[in-house]
């Protein structure tokens, strides 16, 4: 499995919202960010939650936000930023 997404690259956090057990917090579902880093391939930890072994291997990704994209009544400089890691399952490109 080869690298899909790389820095620089825009992606939107897929919205979805499954009864399982998720890495990908709620609040930043749906939000457009940018790849920060590229993190590594590890073990996917939904699968490890129900006890299974995580493979295949995913990769994970430091991606970036703006504050003022994620939280509504946001009163912080524009400049201001989030960072998530998120699993490549999770994201989508823009």
């Amino acid at each position: 499995m080869s690298q899909y997404f790389s820095v620089g690259d825009r992606v939107i956090v897929r919205a979805l919202y499954p009864l399982s057990h998720t890495r990908t917090p709620f609040y930043i579902r749906g939000k457009v960010g940018v790849i920060e880093r590229v993190l590594g391939k590890y073990p996917n930890p939904e699968a490890l939650a129900y006890g299974q072994d995580g493979f295949p291997l995913r990769f994970l990704y430091c991606v970036g936000f703006q504050q003022s994209h994620v939280w509504v009544d946001y009163t912080g400089s524009p400049e201001d930023t989030l960072t998530v890691d998120i699993y490549e399952h999770w994201l989508e490109p823009v």
